[in-house]
């Protein structure tokens, strides 16, 4: 937990080397049932419980959820289709779980200026103006 009471969960993107690694990596990390499969499907409901209800993936007592993928450009270089899905799920939950006063969160690391991503979830993903603006990460 940090200090606002967020659980803060990271996944290494990069050491994935397939769609099934990360979700893999995912659900250890959110703790989801053995009996979910590994698949796009599986993953958008198990997310949904942890969005939801708060089934797995949260503690009790957290703040809320703050799912943090570290060199997602790597992943998303190499699977863009699940990438772009990914997070879609994550983001379309994340919405959702608004609804119920639950707040869940996704951060998302990137080392590439260039990456871009299609709108999540109906939403763009823009750059953190305050760290960088897109001017001065495009090459000259």
């Amino acid at each position: 937990m940090n200090e606002h009471g967020y659980q803060v969960t990271s996944l290494d993107a990069a050491a994935c080397s397939s769609e099934g690694d990360l979700l893999r990596g995912i659900g250890v990390a959110l703790d989801f049932p053995d009996f979910h499969g590994r698949s796009l499907d599986a993953f958008d409901d198990c997310f949904g419980d942890v969005a939801d209800y708060a089934a797995c993936g949260i503690a009790p007592e957290a703040t809320g959820l703050v799912l943090v993928f570290t060199d997602f450009d790597v992943f998303a270089a190499a699977h863009p289709e699940s990438a772009q899905i990914i997070l879609d799920i994550v983001v379309g939950n994340a919405r959702r779980a608004a609804l119920f006063g639950r707040r869940v969160m996704c951060l998302v690391h990137s080392s590439d200026p260039q990456i871009e991503f299609a709108p999540v979830s109906a939403m763009p993903i823009l750059w953190n103006d305050a760290e960088q603006s897109n001017a001065s990460r495009r090459a000259g």
